[in-house]
């Protein structure tokens, strides 16, 4: 981790949410176009919706003693999705700013020691189809939702679903430009590797050899498919320990397989927590675990050892 890094997560644990998408499309019935959850922060009872869907993991973190990264509902709320649902860009500029406010709100209530705010950026294209190829591209495309975040007060950005390393280099350099700290998160398909064929501790060099994030992490993908990724000789491989978050699928099914259901895999919640339990050895930096796609409250809490069919092993200490 960078000194940013550990200034921020300190050597606190740290709990943050899991599939807002998919929980609020499948399990609460919400209709979300093109997948995109920002619109709610203009509606009075949208905001009061993902204020309680935040609640729920702010007690997960009061529960097992642990800090509480919340991430804002804006995975979506880019210029070529928000064009989409009706956004120009002033309005995503607008409720890009709301959207922390959203959060801040939690986090003015969590019964919990300590918050961090994080502007949620998602990839310019699907999260599971590989993105461009021009890093200066994508920093000029993401700056406006990244500079929304860093003057509206944000403790860091953290753009998740990076397909590959180009536009994961244009988000930290707008970090960089806008004077906030970044994370960045790579997917990963079921073999261990980036959408665009990169191995993860590749992409990982990348950025560090040219822009590096302050921390890494891995997120919609299961278990078991970042396993390969970690397959080693004894010891740990030098980008392992700059893995800091991990948010894992519920379904051990492949993105293209997930792309074509039309309902919700919630997977076997003890494989999660077994699987999890494993990577997590691999990985010694891990500061953050929520969820991603498929995932709920219940099923973030058993990856802390605070559910019902958790393994009973409380993955962060």
């Amino acid at each position: 981790m960078t000194a940013a890094a550990a200034e921020l997560l300190g050597a606190q644990d740290w709990v943050t949410d899991g599939g807002l998408e998919t929980d609020l499309l499948f399990n609460k019935g919400v209709d979300l176009p093109h997948f995109a959850a920002f619109p709610l922060v203009d509606d009075a009872a949208g905001r009061a919706l993902l204020e309680s869907y935040y609640a729920e993991y702010a007690t997960i973190a009061s529960t097992v003693d642990a800090g509480l990264l919340l991430e804002t509902p804006t995975w979506r709320a880019n210029p070529d999705w928000g064009r989409r649902v009706g956004y120009d860009s002033a309005a995503l500029d607008a409720v890009n700013r709301r959207a922390l406010g959203v959060v801040r709100t939690i986090a003015e209530r969590a019964e919990v020691a300590r918050v961090l705010l994080s502007g949620n950026v998602g990839p310019r294209g699907d999260g599971y189809v590989a993105g461009g190829t021009d890093p200066d591209e994508a920093a000029g495309y993401h700056s406006g939702q990244v500079r929304a975040f860093a003057e509206a007060g944000a403790d860091l950005v953290h753009a998740m679903t990076m397909t590959g390393p180009a536009e994961a280099l244009g988000v930290v350099r707008a970090a960089r430009d806008a004077g906030i700290p970044v994370a960045i998160s790579f997917t990963v398909e079921t073999d261990g590797r980036l959408p665009d064929g990169t191995a993860l501790g590749d992409a990982i060099a990348i950025l560090d050899g040219d822009a590096p994030a302050d921390w890494y992490g891995v997120n919609c993908a299961h278990p078991t498919h970042l396993q390969p990724a970690l397959a080693q000789p004894p010891g740990h491989s030098p980008w392992t320990a700059r893995v800091a978050a991990f948010r894992p699928n519920a379904s051990t099914l492949s993105h293209a397989e997930l792309d074509e259901m039309t309902g919700l895999d919630t997977g076997d919640l003890r494989l999660l927590t077994s699987s999890t339990g494993l990577v997590r050895r691999e990985l010694p930096a891990l500061r953050v675990l929520g969820g991603c796609c498929g995932t709920d409250a219940s099923h973030v809490a058993a990856l802390w050892g605070a559910g019902r069919a958790g393994s009973g092993e409380r993955p962060m200490s």
